[in-house]
């Protein structure tokens, strides 16, 4: 029986997270979600289940929002800044099943530049 399209992003999922617990040394991850229409990100903490910083392209005025590459880049800054002032620096990227690239590689690279280490 073939598997559904959800079902084979929800394993890609989850092999991403099981790697990222097995090097996990306590530092919380950022979690990329993507839509057809927008772009989320969230620094958690797993270890007490708490969202400590999060953005997503549906904040701002409506000209910032959207789902390109641009809109994926003010998140990544955003969420950087947003988890710095909580005094997070150093996190695990959780890319979500997604593949390295196109909008996820924009948000990774504008976190790095705006202060993350991962």
């Amino acid at each position: 029986m073939a598997l559904s399209p959800r079902d084979l992003s929800q394993r890609r999922a989850g092999r991403t997270r099981l790697r990222l617990k097995a090097v996990s040394t306590g530092r919380p991850r950022l979690s990329v979600f993507r839509s057809s229409k927008n772009i989320y990100a969230q620094v958690i903490d797993d270890a007490r289940g708490v969202t400590l910083a999060a953005a997503s392209s549906l904040e701002g005025e409506k000209k910032d929002k959207g789902s390109d590459k641009d809109a994926a880049a003010r998140v990544g800054a955003l969420v950087a800044q947003r988890a710095i002032e909580k005094g997070v620096k150093d996190v695990l990227f959780d890319r979500g099943g997604y593949l390295y690239h196109g909008r996820v590689k924009a948000l990774a690279d504008a976190a790095r530049e705006a202060g993350l280490n991962f």
